[in-house]
Formats: structure tokens, sequence, C-alpha cells
């Protein structure tokens, strides 16, 4: 953890590095939201690390582009995506929200089809990891309770102030974090294990000692 501006890829990079400083090898993929700083910086520091886009991001951003009438069916056509039992499924969904939408509202659709490749990405994942992998919603729901610290303390007064109490708050705040499901598939995926449909295909090979 440390302080950066805003969501610069300098400050992004800086925080990259320091983890592969402190040994952090390249991610298997990434999850975040449109912020293009991060993207920079992973792509710098990690290029070998998939992207993933958020989906609960990418749904605000979606239905923004959307007059209030149009919404709730846009929102239901977008979780057919990403609730789609294999990706397959989910590129179906993706054509027929293109077909509904982007007649009327051509940018909204876009928001979709542009990125499509990163969205789906988690379907090359273990099923019992899609949930996991979707949405920044674990770091985002951890940073509420800094946002609202923050709100009522109206500023720490320094910015090692506010680094030590970010950390605190975290801190406290893991302890009731969600375990991933399925633990032990993490292994295989950080292997380089091969999944489809969600399920295991292939097993790496192990290298003989």
């Amino acid at each position: 953890m440390s302080d950066g501006y805003r969501e610069s890829a300098d400050s992004w990079a800086d925080l990259l590095r320091d983890c592969r400083r402190r040994g952090m090898r390249a991610p298997v993929l990434a999850v975040g939201d449109g912020a293009l700083g991060f993207w920079k910086a992973l792509a710098v520091v990690f290029p070998e690390t998939r992207h993933q886009r958020c989906w609960v991001h990418k749904i605000a951003n979606v239905l923004d582009s959307l007059p209030k009438s149009a919404q709730p069916g846009a929102k239901k056509a977008l979780q057919e995506i990403y609730n789609a039992e294999d990706r397959d499924s989910a590129l179906v969904a993706v054509t027929a929200f293109e077909k509904t939408y982007g007649a009327k509202w051509p940018k909204a659709a876009k928001k979709i089809t542009d990125d499509v490749d990163e969205l789906l990405a988690y379907y090359d994942f273990p099923a019992a990891h899609w949930i996991h992998l979707r949405t920044t919603n674990p770091i985002e729901s951890t940073y509420a309770t800094v946002r609202l610290r923050a709100k009522v303390t109206k500023g720490a007064g320094s910015a090692a102030a506010a680094l030590a109490m970010v950390f605190k708050l975290v801190e406290s705040a893991q302890q009731r974090w969600r375990a991933v499901n399925a633990p032990p598939l993490v292994a295989l995926v950080r292997a380089g294990a091969r999944f489809e449909r969600g399920q295991l295909v292939e097993r790496p090979q192990t290298t003989a000692a």
C-alpha cells in the first residue's frame, strides 16, 4: 500500500514495481475498472498479465449512457451476459444486447462491444472463481470503510497519517474478507493449467528434478 497522485500511470507503476521488488510474480489476471493509469502501468511492469474489466463499473457506465426508461431492460440484458454459463453463451448475449440497444444508443452498445474480450476474460478460469474475477467489489467494499472514516475525520492531517489510517482500517477489514472458492485451484491457475467452460482440461506439465 502506498499513496499516489490520483489514478496516474506513474503512481500505479511505482506501486507495481515495489510489489515486484518484494517478490511478487506477474499476476495471471488483473481486475480493474476503466482507469487508464492502472492499465498503462500494468503493461509496463507486468506486460504478460491478462486484463479483466470490472462488470459493476461497466454496467454503471453503460446505464449512464441510456435514458432512465431503457435502464431496467438494459441492466437485465447485461446480467445475462456476465451470468452466462460459458463464453459462447455470453457472446450470444452480447450480440443480443448490441442488436437491441445499438441502433438507438450506439455509444452504450460500444462500451460493451469494444471491451468484450476483457469483459469475458474470466471464462478462461475455474468456474468456482468467476464470482471473484468479474468485479473489483471485494476491494471497493473494503474501501467503503475507508471513505466513511475519511469523511468523518475530514482529513487525516498529513499524507503519512492518512496512509497509516488507511492501513489500519484495511487491516481490520481483512478479518471479514470472504475466502476464495476452491482454493486448491488457485495453484493450478498460477502453474498454467488450462480451463474451458470453467472446467480443468489440461494440467500443467511438471518438470523432473
